[in-house]
């Protein structure tokens, strides 16, 4: 097989159950991670998003360069996205005042621009496509928007719109079992679909870890945030290891 053919190959595992289930994992993390680094550390909003920044250009570099599909790049990846979220979430709407609901609009706007971008170069924004260095840049900028969105968004619901962590969770959960419905039970596109499910992960993820560490008089469980996430870590590691993941070929 030469080089020309192995760039041709699809390095995004297919969407099944585990894969889900890693990404909550993982954009739980990337709270607990990000607020760590931020808050627990000291640094600041603004030196954990350079931070992050850093190592999410790493990281997506090593993605980009490698030939076939490789389960701890490619979440490895997802964490570096969901962690620099988290900061630069929190930097845009805390640091710059401009509020969660001004936090979403604008972080929503960059997520639709990258998405309207892409699919103009490329033709598609399917998952399918993610066998070019192009596709692959753009899958993982939008990826990148659409962690820090969700984050703003997780924020805004749980505090300001009053549901606190366990209400937001159920809320944005529900709206993840609706879309499996449509899934299973319509034909709506199943691009679509991929991308309302991939966003709605991260500010569930969000509530999630705040959840985890937030003080108890605020709805949280004042867990450290280093041993809440050396447990998502280990799970994440876990279930990599054990549930063996097939690249996504088709798009489904």
């Amino acid at each position: 097989m030469n080089s020309g053919s192995i760039k041709s190959l699809s390095k995004v595992p297919a969407l099944t159950f585990i894969f889900w289930i890693i990404k909550i994992a993982a954009t739980t993390l990337g709270e607990t991670a990000g607020d760590a680094v931020s808050m627990s550390m000291n640094l600041g909003y603004l030196v954990g998003t350079i931070i992050f920044a850093a190592v999410f250009i790493f990281a997506v570099t090593v993605q980009i360069k490698a030939f076939t599909f490789h389960p701890l790049i490619y979440w490895s990846t997802i964490v570096a996205t969901t962690t620099v979220g988290t900061t630069l979430a929190d930097f845009a709407t805390r640091s710059l005042g401009i509020g969660y609901a001004g936090g979403s609009i604008l972080l929503l706007a960059l997520l639709l621009s990258s998405l309207f971008i892409w699919y103009k170069s490329t033709g598609t924004i399917s998952v399918e496509s993610i066998k070019t260095p192009q596709a692959e840049i753009f899958y993982w900028l939008t990826i990148m928007f659409s962690q820090t969105l969700g984050t703003a968004l997780g924020d805004w619901t749980s505090d300001t719109a009053g549901l606190g962590y366990l209400g937001a969770a159920v809320l944005f959960g529900s709206l993840l079992v609706a879309l499996s419905g449509l899934y299973f039970w319509t034909k709506v596109s199943r691009t679509l679909l991929f991308w309302a499910a991939f966003i709605l992960t991260r500010p569930l993820g969000a509530v999630l870890g705040d959840f985890l560490d937030k003080p108890i008089a605020k709805g949280g469980l004042e867990l450290s945030r280093y041993s809440a996430s050396a447990t998502l870590f280990f799970f994440m590691i876990g279930c990599i290891l054990i549930f063996k993941q097939r690249v996504d070929e088709k798009g489904r």
